[in-house]
């Protein structure tokens, strides 16, 4: 097994060699240097060590070259998508073309008359460059890169004409499209503070498309640069509210909510807007404020009773609406009062309501129940402790009764003959005793009881203390039994009672 894995990764080194070699001396023929471009990416793909063997034959640096230096537009645009994907396969090489030369030929592409497929080309190897890189993030703002990327952003489709089914159409949206996921990943992955700062300038820009084109393929992107320029960004935050943007939000999500009735898509994008929402709110609950003039909490109720979505959309949902109330006038003991709605609608709120209270009423119970879990749980230590106590009482007995049967043991072996001259006659009399109820009375008496043992047989003796560790054995037998039934019942309601306690707790 291990020299097959060496053979293929002397084929791999192999391969790459000469496919270097053809980009090298084939700088006339740019079919043949497109399709050596395109081996290299299918092999950098399919194997993880192929491109830092590539970058290590300076073959990175090659095609990078290639790129900028090369006469044909389908070798250009092949040089950059193998430089974008062995960029994103390896973070060596994503950290090695992470120049400002580069981001700057970047740019250039972007900014003359290059043909569509090439600038759609620069665009991923910027998106690769800056994803997960704080270095790229910095270069794409230094070089101007970004700006020229937000100018695509505002005019590389028209916001009142997006008819996909045109061919020109549909390559002019899937470079803003492209766009639109870059700016995302300069601003926030990670957090950019001053890249979110300038892309807030689009803001007004994404009010206009919002408005105007409410179709998945511009809600998703817009939405997603939205929320994410403005994450964990107050002051950007507070910039999109004052441009409109929230209310422009909550418009959107009322239609969508509208439309959630009649198609599932709709549902869906509500949900895309929703989270944007909750976006620009989190950090600023005095927000809600804003919301209240559209109902929202109201909408929101009724999409998180849309069965199509899953736990996981109606879970952003409810966020979303813990969030609005948090600091907002509208409450929902409210919501029916303030909006006119159909009779279906009016009871779904209803119904809302009412489990609210019934809620309301299990959580009160519930608490209840824990605090009786935490009485028991303190009874039943207390009772450990006790158990450990007579535990001890009880070795301790053993230990003396039977320390007391050597030292009687002993004594009656010391009477010798005399004791079993007498055995007969004390047994009798002991009989006698013992038969009418004499010999506890007896025994009452500290020098009676001495003077009884030490005349007594030690056969006898021995056969009372025999009785009396049984008699003991058999009481600790029953105290432990009774101490195991009471344990094991405690252990038993108070499993249950958690089961109770933490399915209300989720239910709330």
């Amino acid at each position: 097994m291990e020299s097959e894995d060496t053979k293929k990764t002397q084929e791999m080194k192999t391969d790459l060699n000469l496919l270097l070699e053809c980009l090298k001396y084939q700088m006339d023929n740019a079919f043949s240097q497109k399709e050596a471009l395109v081996t290299i990416h299918s092999i950098c793909q399919q194997n993880s060590n192929a491109s830092v063997y590539f970058r290590e034959i300076g073959g990175l640096m090659f095609v990078k070259n290639l790129a900028k230096s090369s006469e044909h537009s389908m070798v250009k645009e092949a040089a950059l998508y193998t430089l974008g994907a062995i960029a994103e396969k390896n973070v060596y090489c994503q950290q090695t073309l992470c120049t400002s030369e580069l981001f700057e030929d970047l740019t250039w592409f972007l900014s003359n008359d290059s043909n569509i497929n090439l600038r759609r080309m620069s665009v991923y190897v910027i998106l690769v460059l800056v994803s997960n890189n704080r270095t790229g993030q910095t270069l794409v703002r230094e070089t101007g890169c970004i700006t020229v990327l937000s100018r695509l952003f505002r005019t590389v489709i028209s916001k009142h004409e997006l008819d996909l089914s045109d061919k020109n159409v549909f390559q002019s949206y899937q470079l803003w499209s492209s766009v639109c996921s870059t700016l995302c990943v300069c601003v926030n992955n990670p957090q950019n503070d001053e890249n979110q700062m300038f892309c807030c300038s689009l803001f007004p820009h994404a009010n206009e498309w919002l408005k105007n084109c409410m179709t998945p393929e511009i809600i998703r992107p817009i939405c997603s640069f939205i929320g994410l320029t403005l994450a964990n960004n107050t002051y950007v935050q507070k910039y999109f509210v004052s441009v409109g943007g929230l209310d422009i939000l909550s418009q959107v999500l009322m239609q969508l909510e509208s439309d959630s009735h009649e198609t599932l898509s709709s549902a869906k994008l509500a949900v895309v807007v929703t989270k944007t929402v909750d976006a620009c709110i989190a950090d600023n609950p005095t927000f809600g404020i804003v919301l209240s003039k559209y109902h929202i909490v109201s909408k929101l109720l009724a999409l998180l009773l849309h069965e199509s979505l899953d736990s996981g959309e109606k879970f952003s949902i409810m966020l979303t609406l813990g969030h609005c109330t948090e600091d907002c006038a509208e409450k929902l003991s409210l919501s029916l009062g303030e909006y006119p709605f159909d009779e279906n609608e009016t009871q779904q709120l209803k119904d809302i309501n009412v489990k609210e209270n019934n809620l309301e009423e299990h959580w009160r119970k519930a608490k209840e129940i824990l605090h009786r879990i935490e009485q028991l749980e303190r009874e039943r230590n207390e009772e450990e402790i006790q158990r450990e106590s007579y535990q001890d009482t009880i070795s301790s007995m053993n230990i003396s009764i039977q320390n007391t049967w050597k030292h009687l043991h002993a004594d009656q072996i010391g009477q010798g003959s005399k004791a079993e001259d007498e055995d007969k006659s004390h047994s009798r009399q002991l009989q006698s005793y013992k038969s009418y109820g004499v010999m506890s009375k007896a025994c009452t008496n500290d020098d009676q009881m001495k003077t009884l043992l030490k005349s007594a047989n030690p056969v006898h003796a021995c056969y009372r203390e025999s009785e009396q560790n049984k008699t003991l054995y058999k009481a600790k037998s029953s105290c432990n039994q009774n101490l195991h039934e009471e344990t094991t019942f405690e252990k038993n309601f108070v499993s249950q009672s958690r089961s109770i306690y933490i399915m209300f707790r989720y239910n709330k």
